[in-house]
Formats: structure tokens, sequence, C-alpha cells
């Protein structure tokens, strides 16, 4: 299923061209207008750039099985921004969405530095810092050993 979803996107994508060039689309089953946008086309277009990057990059964040998938969320935060920003009168779109991300990436880049750090040390240089405190404690107790041994 999220095969053929990735696969279908680039038709998706095309939809927008279906649109009719009009302000407002009216059928039976609902009523389209084009709000701030020249055309239902245009506003489909815009709408569809936005939500199609963003599909692809939450099935990214789903399937990923990479140590680092966290940082995918902030393309997320921006698409989304982004798609949110494209439905709003007063605003430019893609123009301060990064401002509102800034925030996020605050909090997910370190965590992903921390979790970066934890497997470089373990894997990479073999340090497991559960092995170094025992042997911090083995010291600790054959030094205490030593010094009732020299007391006597």
């Amino acid at each position: 299923m999220v095969v053929i979803l990735i696969a279908i996107t680039p038709y998706l994508f095309q939809l927008y061209e279906s649109f009719p060039s009009t302000e407002v689309w009216k059928n039976d089953y609902f009523t389209i207008t084009s709000n701030y946008y020249e055309d239902v086309r245009a506003a489909a277009w815009v709408y569809a750039s936005k939500i199609i990057p963003l599909i692809l990059v939450i099935i990214w964040f789903l399937t990923c099985k990479n140590w680092w998938y966290h940082i995918i969320l902030i393309p997320i935060a921006m698409f989304s921004f982004q798609f949110y920003a494209s439905f709003q009168r007063d605003t430019y779109i893609d123009e301060i969405e990064i401002y509102y991300v800034i925030p996020i990436m605050m909090i997910i880049i370190p965590i992903v530095y921390l979790i970066r750090a934890k497997l470089f040390d373990k894997l990479v240089n073999g340090i497991d810092l559960k092995k170094i405190e025992a042997e911090l404690e083995e010291y600790r107790r054959k030094e205490e050993e030593q010094k009732d041994k020299s007391l006597e």
C-alpha cells in the first residue's frame, strides 16, 4: 500500500490540472472557492505542492529504521507549517515558516546528537557506561581493601 502511494504521488500532484480555472467550482458534492488565489486550479496547485512532500516525508519517518530518523521531524514540521500557511489569507507562503521550525530544531537536534553519541561510543569505541561504572566500583573496592590492610 505504501509503495503504491509513493508510486502514484506524481499523478496525485498532477490532479490540480483537472481543477477548473474559475474562482468557484460547484458540483453536486461540494463547492470549492479559490479564496485569495487567482483560481481554483492555482489553489489546488499550491495545496498539492505542500501536501505531497508532507505525505512523502511522513512515510519516510514512519518507515525509516536508521538511528537518526527523529531528524526527519524537522522537514515534517516545516512542510506542516507551510501547508497551514497556504490556507491563511494574511501571510505570505514560504517566508516565515523557518522561524516556527527553529524551536522544534532546538529540541530534536540535541536529542539526535545524544543518541548518536551513545551509539558511537558503544558501537565504534566499544565503550559501555555500565561496564565502566562496574570497573570503577571494583577499583574503589580494591582501594578500600588495601587501605584496611595498611591500617592493620
